[in-house]
């Protein structure tokens, strides 16, 4: 049985020309691509191993690689080396693989949560309901007394650089305070009884 035209020998493995391979596969050349898989899967297996140090998702990511390359074969350049472009394809596979199990393996204990997890769940879903309180009741208040509350609380002024902003006195600053603190205070209830 004759070798089809265009094959050479090396190392006992029938093997295509580089640019010949790239413009049969091209054409859509079954043999060519067979011929490929044969000659340079157990290469590709073993260098993509080596990244991800298993058999059986180098075996994977390979197999990827040639069917990749099996459907973009009319866009192949035909000055490109198959070889070069495998071996690049089956890399950036595996070191992609490599990544991704490193930020799988990083968000494992949030994905889990196990039950020694549970009470800090918990206690975070309590914050965040109580925070969303807090913000609604400082909605809630009235407009004066959101003004001033949020320009202590928030902004960090003194009662007198309040009462110089908003052109009013110090005691009214005060008494418009302990008018918010009141009315949060009723508003909060609930919560303050919860964690008391």
């Amino acid at each position: 049985m004759g070798r089809p035209a265009g094959y050479r020998y090396f190392n006992r493995h029938a093997i295509l020309d580089s640019k010949e391979l790239f413009d049969r596969l091209r054409k859509g050349d079954e043999r060519a691509f067979d011929a490929l898989f044969r000659d340079w899967y157990p290469s590709l297996v073993r260098a993509s191993e080596s990244i991800v140090q298993s058999r059986a998702v180098a075996e994977e990511i390979v197999q990827d690689v040639l069917l990749e390359l099996w459907r973009r074969r009319e866009s192949l350049v035909s000055s490109s080396s198959p070889q070069a472009y495998l071996f690049q394809s089956a890399r950036n596979r595996s070191l992609n693989h490599v990544r991704h199990e490193r930020v799988v393996k990083e968000g494992e204990p949030y994905a889990r949560r196990p039950e020694s997890m549970e009470p800090m769940a918990h206690a975070q879903v309590v914050e965040n309901e109580m925070q969303l309180a807090v913000t609604r009741a400082i909605s809630s208040l009235p407009d004066r007394c959101r003004e001033i509350f949020e320009l202590s609380r928030t902004h960090g002024l003194k009662y007198n650089e309040i009462a110089e902003v908003l052109g009013i006195s110090v005691k009214t600053v005060e008494a418009q305070m302990g008018k918010a603190l009141r009315l949060l205070r009723e508003a909060l209830a609930p919560w303050i009884d919860k964690r008391g």
